[in-house]
């Protein structure tokens, strides 16, 4: 791994009520030790991409739906994503939002000392209730309760809950959904990797090979490790 100033600034822009942000999210989450990367978690506003960009959610095209659902559990299955299918329909799922979640999120960053590293905690604990679990994320009651399981103490979930409702980070996430527009998003998972002064733009969980390329790194897999460890098994 090269020194922090020589790494290349990845910026990762997602919300929890997109599936397909969770697997890009781990996938990264386990190269950023391996690549020469600077990984930024930038949680945004799936909502507010989709009203700014004029895009349409996947439930709102009755084919395109009924294909994410068999796409999820086989792209979980390859990633080792325990993703599952939700309980209720994405729609509903949707109609309740992300907006009091990702609040959350984002106060978990401002506050936090590591912020990125429970940023990472909080994240994931919220994308397994919704997306393995099937439970709610709308609710106060049921952010406290990831923010337990994230490891965080009860009063410092309190503590987030109440600034999540500053203006401050409401600004803030609306600022954030704004830069993934400002990029030219129309969706998320969103990733702006920085290469020689130039913003290279993916969209999707499915251009890390792409990625590689142009951040000149290796891609060997969803799972790094395991791909090494196979590697010298089968050498040996």
């Amino acid at each position: 791994m090269s020194s922090s100033s020589k790494l290349k600034l990845v910026e990762f822009f997602y919300d929890v009520i997109s599936p397909y942000s969770w697997l890009a999210f781990e996938v990264f989450c386990r190269y950023r030790n391996v690549w020469d990367i600077n990984l930024k978690l930038r949680p945004a506003l799936l909502g507010g991409v989709y009203r700014g960009s004029g895009n349409r959610s996947p439930d709102d095209v009755p084919r395109k739906y009924q294909y994410m659902g068999m796409d999820l559990l086989r792209l979980g299955s390859y990633a080792a994503v325990p993703l599952r299918a939700p309980t209720q329909p994405v729609h509903a799922l949707l109609a309740k939002g992300s907006l009091a979640a990702m609040r959350f999120v984002t106060a978990v960053g401002e506050m936090e000392p590591d912020g990125d590293a429970k940023v990472e905690k909080v994240s994931r604990e919220l994308w397994k209730r919704i997306w393995s679990n099937g439970q709610d994320i709308s609710q106060l009651a049921s952010l406290a309760e990831v923010g337990r399981q994230a490891g965080l103490s009860a009063k410092k979930v309190e503590e987030l809950l109440e600034l999540s409702q500053d203006n401050a980070i409401k600004h803030k996430l609306r600022d954030t959904t704004q830069e993934a527009l400002d990029y030219g998003g129309f969706g998320f998972p969103l990733t702006v990797c920085h290469v020689d002064g130039e913003a290279k733009i993916f969209f999707g969980s499915d251009r890390f090979e792409i990625m590689a390329h142009c951040l000149g790194e290796k891609w060997v897999g969803p799972q790094p490790v395991q791909e090494a460890i196979m590697k010298a098994t089968n050498a040996s």
